[in-house]
C-alpha cells in the first residue's frame, strides 16, 4: 500500500499551509473570539474561490470528487492554524448528510459558492455520545411535520443559515430504528437558538424546537431511516478531526523543541537536558502515531465493510484521544507556568485537542466501540 501523498494532494497541503501561515494562527483566534460570529466570512470566501468547499462533492454535484485522504490533507493544515470557519460543521458533516440522503444538490450547489453556511444537530442533553438517544419528536401535520426538543451543543448553530437536526418520527427513545432528519431554516417560526462560545474559541448554540413546523420537503432521505446517515457524518467527521488533531500536535510539538532551544537554565538550553529530551522524544512518537492512525482512518473510512471502518475509525479518535492529551501537557509543562496564558499559542492548541477529544466520543467510548467491531 502506497501511503505517500500524490502530486495533486502535495499541491493542495502546500497552499492550504500558505493560506494557514498568513492567515491564522492564534493571534487570528484571539480576534475571531471577539468578533460577532466567531469567524471571517471573507476567509470563507476565499476558501470556496480556492475551491476547498467543492472538494469532497462529486464531479456530478459540481465538485472535485476528492476522497477522506483529500479532506484530511486539509483538516491538517487548519489545524496547524485554529483555524474557526465552518468547514467541519457546512461542508463534512452538513454536506455529507445531504449526499448521503441524496436529492439535495441545489444546496451542495450553494455550498460550493460559499453562500451557505450548516449545521447538524444531532446531540441531546440526555445522549451522551449515542446518536440514536433521540427524544425530539417530528410528528406529521398535513403535508408537513411539527417538530419539538431540545438539540445540545450545536457547533456553528448560531450562524448557520439551515441546521439539520435528528428527530424521532416513531418507537422509543433509544430504538435505533423510526430517527429522521429534518432541514429547518434558520428562522423557523419556534426555533429558538441560545449561543455561547466554546472552551476552545470557537462557537456553538442550544436549540430548542418549539412545535416548528417544516414542509414535506424538510424530509432528509427516508422517514425513519436517518440514523445510518447520522453514523456516517460521525464517521467523517472524526476522520476529519483526527487529522485536524494531528495538525495542532505538530505545531505543539515544533513550538516546544524551539522553545527548549532558546530557554537557558543553569547557564545552558534546557534542550540539553537529557529528561527533557527524553519527553520531546516521546512526543514526537505520540505525533507519529497519531498520523499513522488518522491516515489509516482516511483510507478506511468509505470501506464497505462496517467493522473494517468501526475498528480503523474508533481507533483512531481512542489514539488521537490519547496522544493530544499528551503532547498538550507536555508542552504546557516545557513551558513553565506561562504555558496555559492566553498570551501564548501553546495553551489554545491544547484547548482545541481537549474539545477534539470530547466530540462524536472520548476515549473510553470508541474503547468500546472498538472492543464491540473486534
Amino acid at each position: 500500500m502506497d501511503l505517500s501523498y500524490s502530486d495533486e494532494q502535495v499541491m493542495l497541503r502546500d497552499s492550504a499551509e500558505r493560506f494557514v501561515d498568513a492567515n491564522c494562527g492564534a493571534d487570528n483566534l484571539r480576534k475571531m473570539r471577539a468578533s460577532e460570529e466567531g469567524f471571517s466570512r471573507a476567509y470563507w470566501k476565499q476558501m470556496a474561490e480556492l475551491g476547498w468547499l467543492a472538494l469532497p462533492f462529486n464531479e456530478d454535484q459540481g465538485g472535485l470528487g476528492g476522497t477522506a485522504v483529500d479532506t484530511n490533507v486539509l483538516m491538517e493544515a487548519f489545524g496547524r492554524g485554529l483555524l474557526l470557519e465552518p468547514y467541519l460543521t457546512t461542508v463534512v458533516m452538513g454536506g455529507g448528510a445531504l449526499t448521503a440522503a441524496g436529492g439535495r444538490d441545489d444546496l451542495i450547489g450553494e455550498i460550493i459558492e460559499g453562500n451557505l453556511l450548516l449545521a447538524v444537530g444531532y446531540a441531546e442533553p440526555q445522549a451522551r455520545f449515542d446518536l440514536f438517544d433521540v427524544a425530539t419528536t417530528a410528528r406529521k401535520d398535513g403535508d408537513g411535520w411539527v417538530i419539538d426538543g431540545h438539540k445540545a451543543v450545536v457547533l456553528h448553530g448560531d450562524s448557520a443559515d439551515k441546521i439539520i437536526v435528528s428527530a424521532r418520527t416513531s418507537g422509543d427513545r433509544r430504538d435505533k430504528s423510526g430517527i429522521s432528519l429534518f432541514i429547518i431554516d434558520r428562522g423557523a417560526a419556534g426555533l429558538e437558538r441560545r449561543a455561547y462560545p466554546t472552551v476552545d474559541g470557537s462557537r456553538a448554540a442550544e436549540l430548542f424546537l418549539n412545535s416548528v413546523r417544516v414542509g414535506a420537503n424538510a424530509l432528509l432521505g427516508e422517514e425513519g431511516k436517518g440514523l445510518s446517515i447520522l453514523e456516517k457524518v460521525s464517521d467523517d467527521a472524526i476522520t476529519a478531526l483526527c487529522a485536524e488533531a494531528v495538525g495542532a500536535m505538530k505545531v505543539l510539538l515544533d513550538t516546544t523543541v524551539e522553545y527548549t532551544k532558546t530557554r537557558e537554565q543553569f547557564g545552558q538550553p534546557i534542550a540539553k537536558f537529557q529528561v527533557l529530551r527524553h519527553r520531546m522524544a516521546d512526543m514526537m512518537m505520540e505525533y507519529e502515531q497519531a498520523k499513522s492512525m488518522a491516515l489509516v482512518a482516511a483510507l478506511k473510512v468509505d470501506s464497505a465493510d462496517p467493522v473494517e471502518r468501526r475498528k480503523a475509525v474508533s481507533g483512531a479518535k481512542v489514539q488521537i484521544g490519547k496522544s493530544g492529551r499528551f503532547v498538550g501537557q507536555q508542552a504546557v509543562q516545557l513551558h513553565g507556568g506561562m504555558g496555559m496564558t492566553d498570551e501564548l499559542s501553546v495553551g489554545h492548541y491544547f484547548k482545541r485537542l481537549t474539545m477534539i477529544d470530547i466530540l462524536f466520543g472520548n476515549v473510553d467510548h470508541h474503547l468500546k466501540q472498538f472492543s464491540a467491531a473486534a
